[in-house]
Protein backbone atom coordinates (compact mmCIF):
# COMPACT_ATOMS: atom_id res chain seq x y z
CA UNK A 1 0.00 0.00 0.00
CA UNK A 2 1.54 3.45 -1.20
CA UNK A 3 0.47 6.36 1.64
CA UNK A 4 0.45 8.88 -1.17
CA UNK A 5 -2.13 6.83 -3.43
CA UNK A 6 -3.86 6.40 -0.19
CA UNK A 7 -3.73 10.08 0.65
CA UNK A 8 -5.11 10.98 -3.02
CA UNK A 9 -7.76 8.52 -2.56
CA UNK A 10 -8.97 10.27 0.81
CA UNK A 11 -8.65 13.57 -1.58
CA UNK A 12 -11.00 12.40 -4.08
CA UNK A 13 -13.68 10.98 -0.98
CA UNK A 14 -13.47 14.51 0.67
CA UNK A 15 -14.10 16.23 -3.00
CA UNK A 16 -16.99 13.58 -3.26
CA UNK A 17 -18.27 14.53 -0.35
CA UNK A 18 -21.89 16.35 0.29
CA UNK A 19 -20.38 18.77 2.86
CA UNK A 20 -17.71 19.76 0.46
CA UNK A 21 -19.93 20.10 -2.70
CA UNK A 22 -22.34 22.17 -0.48
CA UNK A 23 -20.15 24.03 0.82
CA UNK A 24 -18.29 24.86 -2.53
CA UNK A 25 -22.05 25.67 -4.34
CA UNK A 26 -22.38 27.73 -1.18
CA UNK A 27 -19.32 29.81 -1.78
CA UNK A 28 -19.87 30.03 -5.03
CA UNK A 29 -23.56 31.73 -4.55
CA UNK A 30 -21.42 34.30 -2.14
CA UNK A 31 -18.56 34.99 -4.64
CA UNK A 32 -20.67 35.41 -7.25
CA UNK A 33 -22.67 38.47 -5.86
CA UNK A 34 -19.81 41.49 -5.41
CA UNK A 35 -21.96 42.71 -2.06
CA UNK A 36 -22.39 39.57 -0.25
CA UNK A 37 -18.82 38.53 -1.52
CA UNK A 38 -18.17 42.02 0.06
CA UNK A 39 -20.30 41.50 3.27
CA UNK A 40 -18.66 37.80 4.32
CA UNK A 41 -15.03 39.51 3.72
CA UNK A 42 -16.21 42.81 6.04
CA UNK A 43 -17.54 40.80 8.27
CA UNK A 44 -14.63 38.16 8.48
CA UNK A 45 -12.05 41.05 9.07
CA UNK A 46 -14.05 42.39 11.97
CA UNK A 47 -13.87 38.93 13.29
CA UNK A 48 -10.30 38.72 13.16
CA UNK A 49 -9.65 42.14 14.61
CA UNK A 50 -11.02 41.58 17.61
CA UNK A 51 -9.84 37.94 17.87
CA UNK A 52 -6.70 39.22 17.64
CA UNK A 53 -6.67 42.14 19.58
CA UNK A 54 -8.00 39.73 22.79
CA UNK A 55 -5.20 37.01 21.71
CA UNK A 56 -2.59 39.80 22.43
CA UNK A 57 -4.56 40.60 25.34
CA UNK A 58 -5.96 43.84 24.07
CA UNK A 59 -9.53 44.94 26.13
CA UNK A 60 -11.60 45.33 22.98
CA UNK A 61 -13.92 48.46 23.39
CA UNK A 62 -17.66 47.66 24.28
CA UNK A 63 -18.52 49.55 21.49
CA UNK A 64 -16.52 47.82 18.83
CA UNK A 65 -18.58 44.12 20.02
CA UNK A 66 -21.76 46.08 19.96
CA UNK A 67 -21.24 47.00 16.20
CA UNK A 68 -19.89 43.71 15.73
CA UNK A 69 -22.53 41.96 17.11
CA UNK A 70 -25.03 44.32 14.73
CA UNK A 71 -23.24 43.43 12.32
CA UNK A 72 -23.48 39.59 12.83
CA UNK A 73 -27.00 40.20 12.67
CA UNK A 74 -27.23 41.76 9.54
CA UNK A 75 -24.63 39.48 7.80
CA UNK A 76 -26.59 36.42 8.91
CA UNK A 77 -29.73 37.35 8.55
CA UNK A 78 -29.08 37.16 4.66
CA UNK A 79 -30.37 33.46 3.72
CA UNK A 80 -27.19 32.91 1.20
CA UNK A 81 -24.52 34.01 3.85
CA UNK A 82 -26.40 32.28 6.50
CA UNK A 83 -26.14 28.88 4.72
CA UNK A 84 -22.88 29.79 2.93
CA UNK A 85 -21.79 29.78 6.52
CA UNK A 86 -23.84 26.75 7.96
CA UNK A 87 -22.42 24.44 4.96
CA UNK A 88 -18.92 25.90 6.09
CA UNK A 89 -19.01 25.03 9.59
CA UNK A 90 -20.25 21.21 8.35
CA UNK A 91 -17.01 20.82 5.69
CA UNK A 92 -14.18 22.01 8.58
CA UNK A 93 -16.18 19.91 11.27
CA UNK A 94 -15.51 17.31 8.43
CA UNK A 95 -12.17 17.74 8.30
CA UNK A 96 -11.43 18.58 11.82
CA UNK A 97 -13.04 14.86 12.58
CA UNK A 98 -10.35 13.47 9.79
CA UNK A 99 -7.37 15.29 11.05
CA UNK A 100 -8.56 13.72 14.97
CA UNK A 101 -8.60 10.09 13.09
CA UNK A 102 -5.14 10.56 11.85
CA UNK A 103 -3.92 11.86 15.30
CA UNK A 104 -5.94 9.18 17.38
CA UNK A 105 -4.73 6.43 14.90
CA UNK A 106 -1.40 7.55 14.27
CA UNK A 107 -1.33 8.68 18.62
CA UNK A 108 0.50 12.26 16.97
CA UNK A 109 -1.20 15.02 18.17
CA UNK A 110 -1.42 17.42 15.11
CA UNK A 111 -2.24 20.28 17.24
CA UNK A 112 -5.99 19.65 16.71
CA UNK A 113 -6.51 17.13 19.18
CA UNK A 114 -7.54 18.12 23.03
CA UNK A 115 -5.17 15.44 24.80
Amino acid sequence: MNVYDEAHSLARAIKNSNEYKEYVRRQREVLKNTKLKEMVQDFRSKAMEIQMAQMGGKKVDEEKIEKFKKLEEVVTSNPVINEFFAAEMRFAQMMNDIYKILGDTLDVDLGVNDK
